[in-house]
């Protein structure tokens, strides 16, 4: 269940986390049959952007399901984990059977949080296991499930932390999936992840490498090989995507100028963005939320609790 407010700062509609009646607060976990019952079709919402995870497992059918302005195509075995503060949007689910968990970031205790990467923004959306890690995903997602259904069979106290154990266990076997040659996905090396934090946190400061590298100790080749090697893509790269997805959530979720947006994203000038904005992505930041708006008339979102 949850509840819409707006984000008066950014303009982008939020939805925080509220736990149903008579539940545990902080996870909830329901089936895409209960979704569909619990939210008509007419009151499907737009893309939103909300405060704690979704955890989409696919049993049967498919589904298409976007996620900052990429669409993911899930099918049976699929998972696709929703972090807060991304935008996402539901798909007609009607042809899709699997389960939905929801949970907040403070459900799970520190130790879970830090060993399943649980406040990485740039981990995998998609993840389609192999199939041991699958049978054993299934497995840890219906006893969750199970436990959650069973409320009252336990003390409250008692039910809620088998609840956090249980979810503990889902999310690190899915944090921590194995390659097709059976090893363990290699972790991320400290240059990176330093890298990435500041740019989290000052990519609308500066759109310098060389910034970067001077704050963070470090030469611009050394940055840029960490990124080539975690991420795939060189460190300018890496900084003008950040830009530009928060950008696109801005053009796409607010009605801000673009003036206004160039602004906060620290550019100079409202033409200075727009060209910026256009080498990236080959549209203006008006025709882009123009695309983006007209598309979201035809896809929309299912909201829990709505």
């Amino acid at each position: 269940m949850v509840k819409n407010r707006h984000n008066a700062d950014r303009g982008i509609p939020e939805i925080s986390y509220a736990a149903p009646a008579g539940t545990p607060t902080g996870v909830e976990v329901l089936s895409l049959a209960e979704l569909r019952h619990r939210v008509p079709a007419k009151r499907l919402t737009a893309p939103q952007r909300p405060d704690f995870h979704h955890l989409i497992a696919l049993t049967g059918g498919t589904l298409w399901h976007t996620v900052d302005f990429t669409a993911y195509a899930l099918t049976p075995g699929s998972w696709l984990w929703v972090r807060p503060g991304q935008v996402h949007q539901w798909s007609d689910p009607t042809q899709a059977e699997g389960t939905l968990i929801l949970f907040r970031q403070d459900f799970l205790d520190p130790a879970t949080t830090t060993d399943a990467r649980i406040e990485d923004p740039h981990a995998p959306i998609l993840r389609q296991p192999l199939p041991d890690d699958a049978a054993a995903l299934q497995q840890a997602a219906d006893h969750l499930n199970a436990e959650f259904h069973a409320l009252g069979h336990l003390p409250l106290e008692v039910h809620t932390t088998a609840l956090r154990h249980l979810l503990a266990v889902l999310v690190l076997r899915l944090a921590h999936l194995t390659t097709p040659a059976g090893s363990p996905v290699p972790e991320p090396d400290a240059t990176y992840l330093r890298f990435r934090e500041a740019v989290e946190k000052d990519f609308a400061r500066t759109r310098r490498v060389e910034d970067y590298a001077e704050a963070l100790g470090y030469s611009t080749r050394t940055l840029s090989r960490a990124a080539l090697a975690a991420a795939g893509l060189g460190a300018k790269e890496f900084i003008d995507r950040r830009v530009i997805l928060e950008a696109k959530r801005l053009l796409a979720h607010s009605d801000q100028t673009a003036a206004s947006i160039a602004d906060r994203l620290g550019f100079s000038s409202a033409t200075h963005f727009s060209k910026y904005f256009h080498q990236r992505t080959n549209q203006t930041p008006i025709a882009f939320r123009d695309t983006v708006r007209g598309h979201t008339h035809k896809v929309r979102a299912t909201v829990p609790g709505q």
